[in-house]
């Protein structure tokens, strides 16, 4: 067995435990400045910011992970398999989701390949971790607002 995994593990684990004070831009850990610049290529249909919503097709990403699949607060257009997946979005089903999606659940409607390199799924990992740390324990379901995919503020 390779250390790489276990080290990778670890250091999701960590990032679970650190506060909001750090996640948003901690530019002295690389494993976090990649996942943020990896998830540049979830933006198109993702948002990842608290109580904001996508003006296009998927949900916010923002709390993620220990959420349950098809439940993100203020979504509707879940495909029937992602509502009756039932999957905890935890770091290890994640890194499966994002290697085959169409594999891990089949019939999902999310219009993405995969991302096959196991370095670029930790990095991104990283970065959902920690932004999932800050998010609060219950969401807001009424109250959205609309931004820009592309606004990074």
């Amino acid at each position: 067995m390779s250390a790489r995994p276990i080290i990778a593990g670890v250091l999701i684990a960590g990032f679970a435990l650190l506060g909001p004070a750090t996640a948003q831009d901690d530019g002295s850990d690389p494993l976090f400045v990649k996942g943020r610049s990896l998830f540049n290529r979830c933006r198109a249909c993702h948002a990842f910011k608290p109580d904001t919503r996508s003006l296009s097709r998927g949900p916010n990403l923002w709390g993620v992970v220990g959420r349950k699949s098809g439940t993100a607060p203020g979504y509707t257009e879940y495909s029937p398999a992602m509502q009756k997946a039932n999957v905890t979005w935890t770091a290890e089903n994640i890194d499966k989701y994002l290697a085959n999606p169409k594999t891990f659940v089949p019939e999902n409607w999310m219009n993405f390949i995969g991302m096959p390199k196991p370095d670029e799924r930790q990095a991104l990992l990283a970065f959902l971790v920690r932004i999932s740390a800050q998010s609060t324990p219950v969401a807001k379901t009424t109250g959205l607002k609309l931004y820009r995919v592309d606004d990074t503020e």
